[in-house]
């Protein structure tokens, strides 16, 4: 028996140390963090109180809603916020104009605009898409919330917008008094990581030939991380544009000095390296300034001369991008690093499907839907507070990367934000009425929230519970101590809680297959575009297929045959874009020369049949027009064969999938077949 004890004792006291071992104390920059927060909403409450604000506790919430790590995402959230709540406040004012004498109308007005709202937000990113979908709900604060008093309207609104400017004013103060971090040294760095992961894959895919779709993705992965912090950073400068116009270049380079790596293996695997063109491009990798201005000189030589072949020209194409494409990611850095104004200024748009934003709307729609019902018929006397709090719910969720996540925070952290408040109102308060001994008790529970919302697994926890707990305290001078609202309050945000987990879980679940199959469908329509010759912003197709290629990264799983089959045809997809939609600008720029007519006429009328051999073909044609052409023109001329060179490639090696995926038969039915 002895024994037996002391074998459990041991496993016992393993166990702890294993758990003792996996706990981290926060760093200090994160204790430094909640100290902040904790002191902005005790000081948004207190000039609440001293402005006799309506509800000084929405300064406090507005605080804790723009609770961010970096000086630069505060600033950024609040401008959307702001702007966010005028633009819900003047919704809110026509629809009660309008609908004011009937509630039915009212709620559908409502669950209407909301949808509208999130289904734009699906298409914004970051502090955008907060904005877009606060300006939904901020028509339930103000005017759901007042449906039986009309007449209140106005004045709710002005409180709202004049407490969300003090909590505004106030962590917006504490931040630049006690140093908040800037966000640009985490953006330097990140830009730093992605330019070393690619310039490694560029090297890789010279030395070795092509690393694959699945180093392809992640890399483009961490070439795209910086991305959210880029329109932050131009908050936090007076040169922030600057800063944020070199990040945005860079990663554009980035993206594309990719693409180039992995067709220039495929040129070098087919035909070999018989102008020693690695070495070059090595070389100029590693410093050598004249490889880029040598390799352009010999392109140029070998588009005069009447040995030039497209795939000699495609190799010689592609080496001159992945240097100039490292030129560009190298000026932009330095543009972020010192603020000066980049060589140029990129766009990088985001990839959304019209499916999934769709989707997410009509989710929003049919919960409000059906938690109007249910609260009308259970006759409960706080309904428009409920269905307040469900549309804020739905639309925070609808716009988190991780619904799923986020309902399931939203599910336990209102019980604990419940539980907290009625701790520090009923226990710790007491009763009391001073401001020091309200701040004070707060403090723990808000330096908990924060700490809580700093790590990934626990986030939504965290935010749930820093945001609600005021809401649910709601102090007020003097505090009122009553029950019977704490109880109703509680049981309210409980209940949508619950709402929220059951809807994001049955109400339209969108799974990965689906957002697979909608980002395959928009590319193809997007290539069925480029191969017609719409006019298209080149350089922007390539930032855009990469968008959708990290996007879809994500949704194809972690590992396996089938990850790798869809990201190949993924890739696919998108280097056939890219090579159409770039060649079909260069088409357009050689359409007023003469020499060119025929070559541009057989290029466009190739690129209507999507076949590989007249692709070649078109690229040989507009080589032997280019050397009687102006000598102007042939640059224009051999981008324009290194791309019908490169979809031939991939349409040879993709063309079963291009067909399962009715690339032809749509060409035939639009008429862009000869």
């Amino acid at each position: 028996m002895a024994e037996v004890n002391t074998a459990e004792a041991s496993r016992r006291s393993a166990w702890i140390d294993a758990l003792l071992d996996r706990i981290e104390p926060p760093p200090l920059a994160s204790w430094a963090y909640a100290l902040r927060i904790w002191l902005a909403m005790i000081l948004a409450l207190y000039a609440g109180f001293w402005l006799q604000l309506e509800s000084a506790s929405s300064a406090a919430v507005t605080v804790a809603i723009l609770a961010q790590a970096r000086r630069g995402q505060a600033l950024s959230k609040a401008a959307y916020r702001f702007l966010g709540t005028l633009v819900g406040f003047a919704v809110a004012i026509l629809f009660t104009a309008l609908f004011g004498q009937d509630r039915v109308e009212m709620l559908v007005a409502f669950a209407l605009w909301m949808g509208l709202c999130v289904f734009v937000a699906n298409y914004l990113q970051g502090t955008k898409a907060y904005g877009a979908m606060l300006s939904g709900y901020t028509v339930a604060i103000i005017a759901i919330n007042n449906i039986d008093a009309p007449q209140s309207v106005f004045e709710s609104g002005i409180a709202r917008v004049a407490a969300i400017a003090l909590g505004i004013v106030s962590i917006t103060f504490i931040n630049d008094a006690l140093g908040a971090p800037s966000i640009f040294p985490d953006l330097s760095a990140g830009m730093g990581r992605a330019r070393g992961a690619v310039r490694d894959f560029v090297r890789r895919a010279v030395r070795e030939g092509d690393p694959g779709p699945e180093s392809a993705a992640d890399t483009m992965g961490l070439a795209a991380a910086p991305r959210d912090a880029i329109g932050v950073v131009a908050t936090e400068f007076h040169d922030g544009e600057n800063r944020a116009a070199g990040a945005r270049s860079a990663v554009a380079a980035l993206f594309a000095s990719v693409a180039a790596a992995r067709s220039f293996a495929l040129a070098v695997a087919r035909t070999g390296d018989p102008d020693g063109l690695r070495a070059r491009v090595l070389a100029g990798l590693d410093g050598d300034r004249d490889a880029l201005p040598g390799l352009v000189a010999r392109l140029d030589a070998l588009a005069a001369g009447a040995a030039a072949t497209p795939d000699a020209v495609l190799l010689h194409r592609r080496a001159i991008d992945l240097l100039r494409q490292d030129r560009l990611a190298e000026d932009g850095i330095e543009a972020l690093e010192t603020g000066r104004a980049p060589l140029r200024d990129m766009r990088l748009p985001v990839h959304r499907d019209f499916p999934d934003a769709l989707r997410n709307a009509a989710r929003v729609v049919i919960t409000i839907a059906i938690s109007a019902a249910l609260f009308v018929l259970s006759g409960w006397p706080a309904t428009s507070a409920a269905l307040l709090q469900v549309s804020a719910f739905a639309a925070l969720a609808s716009i988190n990367p991780n619904p799923v996540g986020f309902a399931t925070g939203a599910l336990w952290g209102m019980p604990l934000a419940a539980a907290c408040a009625g701790i520090v109102e009923f226990i710790v308060l007491d009763g009391g009425q001073g401001f020091p001994l309200l701040a004070i008790a707060m403090a723990p529970v808000i330096i908990v929230a924060c700490l809580l919302s700093l790590r990934p697994a626990t986030a939504s926890l965290g935010f749930i519970l820093l945001v609600f707990f005021p809401v649910v305290l709601s102090p007020a001078n003097p505090q009122p101590y009553n029950p019977e609202s704490y109880v109703n309050a509680t049981v309210l945000f409980c209940v949508s809680g619950l709402i929220l987990f059951l809807v994001i879980r049955i109400v339209l679940p969108t799974t990965n297959a689906q957002r697979r199959r909608w980002s395959l469908q928009a590319a193809r329509a997007d290539v069925i575009e480029a191969l017609s010759g719409e006019p298209q912003e080149a350089d922007e197709r390539v930032n855009l297929d990469a968008d959708r290629l990290v996007q879809f990264a994500g949704w194809a799983g972690t590992a396996g045959a089938l990850r790798r089959a869809t990201l190949r045809h993924a890739f696919a997809l998108a280097a056939l874009d890219t090579a159409a939609a770039g060649a079909q600008a260069g088409l357009n720029r050689l359409a007023g020369v003469t020499a060119y007519d025929d070559a541009v006429a057989r290029a466009r009328a190739a690129f209507g049949r999507a076949e590989a051999e007249p692709l070649r073909e078109a690229g040989a044609a507009l080589l032997e027009a280019a050397r009687t052409a102006p000598a102007e023109s042939r640059r224009t001329a051999t981008r324009i064969v290194a791309d019908l060179t490169t979809a031939s490639y991939v349409v040879e090696g993709q063309g079963r999938v291009l067909r399962r995926l009715g690339l032809w038969e749509a060409g035939n039915r639009a008429g862009y077949v000869s």
